[in-house]
């Protein structure tokens, strides 16, 4: 049994439950968003959609580090026109990002989209609104309605002088309004700032004000560090308060670390759990190894683990035993260029520093298969296939 307790931690732990929001439940292909269901991560291309064989390339990589939803640019014809290959090759739900030219809309579904993300009001005519609805319904899409600090119609900046919760909001109800007067329900909602206190304040009210699904954003984040930190602040707020249903982490960097500090998030809230979750001191005086190298190596090293499981990396005993207990492999620094490692949360053996390395990746992925061996013992068997018997 994996000593990771997040998942039960609502129910050992109260004082780290989260009630999450209710929502009705859309689907993104065959993601389920909302509802209850999972919160999923996602992130966005950034090469030119036209050229499909770069972007299926990004997309795999997307994939492989855990991405749930991928969205992709349509600014364009030929970019709708790659579309409908890059969606044939994609193994996760593409997600069409269409802005002013309602045909777009209409081609992206056409050629596979499982989502349009859109703002009805910027698309044109009330009959420009029906035709991309009317496709969106015809294939199966769900939309998006994205809603941006920054573009906010003229009217709703006249009316309250800046960007605000209560313009953004505005926004969101009255494109969702324009989707519900035509009988589509499939959307969720984002209301994204670059600031974090605007951000999270459009999101509670919005919460409150209707029960689609919500897609998390601080938008423009900015680099890698101080993005991570900002959407780690932001988004960490509303999802430790309940709201949320997908999540996109706005990096001015490569997408694949999007997904890297999506999954973070939400693994420190114990809220999606993927990979190895490695406890690690931040070393002192008292290590009795290099604890800084040693992280940094195992973590790239044990990147191809998918299984949550948890790993504890202490430089020395005075916490290092304490925090063995509650994970599933762990070693703590001792004297003598030695320490102990721990499985299950209890003393397995002495290991020399020299070689450590080495014997903690093939313990971490011994027990990453016994968990996945468990895991799918304890699945429910498939309902058996009844033969029909041959017309006469």
């Amino acid at each position: 049994m994996s000593h990771d307790h997040t998942s039960e931690l609502g129910h050992v732990r109260p004082w780290r439950h989260i009630e999450r929001r209710k929502s009705r439940q859309i689907m993104v292909g065959s993601v389920p968003v909302g509802g209850g269901a999972p919160i999923t991560v996602q992130s966005m291309t950034n090469t030119p959609t036209s050229d499909a064989a770069a972007t299926i390339d990004q997309i795999r990589r997307l994939e492989e580090a855990g991405a749930d939803i991928v969205r992709v640019s349509c600014p364009d014809e030929d970019s709708t026109a790659a579309f409908r290959t890059i969606a044939r090759e994609a193994r996760v739900p593409l997600v069409a990002d269409i802005h002013f030219h309602y045909k777009r809309g209409i081609e992206a579904a056409q050629a596979g989209a499982a989502c349009l993300r859109i703002n009805p009001g910027n698309i044109g005519s009330p009959d420009r609104v029906r035709e991309v609805i009317q496709a969106a319904k015809d294939h199966g899409c769900s939309m998006r309605i994205g809603v941006n600090a920054g573009s906010l119609e003229r009217d709703l900046l006249e009316k309250y002088g800046e960007p605000c919760p209560d313009a953004m909001v505005e926004s969101a109800l009255n494109h969702a309004r324009i989707l519900q007067d035509h009988d589509f329900h499939e959307f969720k909602i984002s209301v994204k700032a670059s600031d974090p206190f605007l951000t999270v304040a459009a999101y509670q009210q919005l919460a409150d004000a209707i029960d689609c699904p919500l897609h998390l954003g601080v938008t423009e984040a900015g680099p890698l560090r101080t993005g991570t930190i900002k959407s780690a602040i932001g988004m960490g707020s509303m999802l430790w308060a309940g709201i949320g249903d997908t999540i996109r982490v706005s990096l001015a960097a490569d997408p694949v670390e999007e997904i890297k500090v999506g999954f973070d998030i939400l693994k420190s809230l114990g809220l999606r759990h993927r990979g190895v979750n490695i406890i690690a001191c931040p070393s002192c005086a008292r290590q009795g190894f290099n604890v800084i190298e040693t992280v940094g190596i195992l973590e790239e090293k044990l990147a191809h683990v998918t299984t949550p499981m948890s790993l504890s990396i202490i430089g020395c005993v005075v916490n290092g035993p304490g925090e063995a207990l509650y994970t599933d492999v762990g070693f703590t620094g001792g004297g003598k260029g030695a320490g102990m490692v721990y499985l299950n949360g209890k003393t397995a053996h002495k290991l020399a520093n020299e070689g450590m390395i080495d014997h903690l990746v093939e313990l971490v992925e011994a027990k990453a298969a016994e968990l996945d061996a468990a895991r799918a013992a304890a699945a429910p068997a498939p309902a058996p296939t009844l033969a029909l018997e041959p017309a006469e």
